[in-house]
């Protein structure tokens, strides 16, 4: 079986979670899990997270039952997506893939064998230090855990249809603002090449049975993208939503106590 919130995101379905980059806390996962998120990611491209802070992170939010996924840095290699999931991710976003052999090689890095070449350890944080049927965790683990490429420059979207259809790659994810940053037109995003842009991804991922993604900071920016096909949203960041949500409660309170 696959995960539910990637069934239920293929099927056309709203599937939403939440993007994680600055409050590593014990609580953070389930804090997001019992807001209503289905899904958790953890960044490691812009954060300065090692491998023990992003274990901690991807265990406390195992038991909630709500998969934790981490964006691994841009120069990936087989080591970032393998230490990735043996740490108890049970996804991998990867920055900037700008062709399709470079998504064959992610899901190379990240399935095992027959699927893919991922190294063989077991026991461990991925399998919650459990014995068994090696062979059973194997096949379970290539069949749920998620691999998410990211389109934010203008090869990858002139690649998208090719990146979407490979074979393990469940997710084709707008980075908006590199993406914008590569088409020359940083921030626009009202510029009808960005809109275009996005219908394009999402029809890619339509058309190949995958999922589109993408990180809204807004309910308005969130509708927009769901009428335009993405199924699969992470509703803002730790960091912007506290500060939003504190910057809004002082504001109220001072114009309360002004009379």
């Amino acid at each position: 079986m696959t995960l539910p919130v990637i069934e239920k995101a293929r099927s056309g379905e709203l599937a939403l979670g939440t993007f994680v980059f600055e409050f590593a806390t014990n609580g953070i996962g389930r804090l997001a899990a019992h807001a209503g998120a289905e899904f958790v990611l953890y960044d490691a491209e812009h954060t300065g997270w090692g491998w023990e802070t992003l274990g901690g992170l991807v265990a406390t939010t195992r038991p909630t039952g709500v998969p934790a996924w981490i964006r691994i840095p841009s120069a990936f290699d087989r080591t970032t997506v393998s230490r990735a999931l043996d740490v108890g991710a049970s996804g991998i976003m990867a920055p900037m893939v700008g062709s399709a052999e470079v998504a064959a090689q992610l899901v190379d890095w990240a399935k095992y064998p027959p699927d893919g070449s991922r190294g063989a350890a077991f026991g461990v944080a991925h399998d919650d230090y459990r014995g068994g049927d090696n062979v059973a965790t194997m096949r379970k683990a290539n069949s749920d855990n998620v691999v998410i490429c990211q389109i934010e420059t203008v090869a990858g979207l002139e690649a998208v249809d090719e990146i979407a259809a490979v074979p393990g790659v469940d997710v084709v994810w707008v980075g908006h603002f590199d993406l914008t940053n590569s088409m020359g037109i940083p921030g626009q995003f009202d510029h009808p090449d960005y809109l275009a842009a996005l219908d394009r991804v999402a029809k890619a991922a339509a058309d190949t049975g995958t999922i589109a993604g993408f990180m809204p900071t807004s309910v308005e920016q969130a509708t927009d993208l769901i009428g335009r096909g993405f199924s699969l949203l992470a509703y803002n960041g730790d960091l912007w939503l506290y500060q939003q949500a504190l910057a809004a409660g002082l504001t109220a309170i001072r114009s309360a106590a002004k009379g």
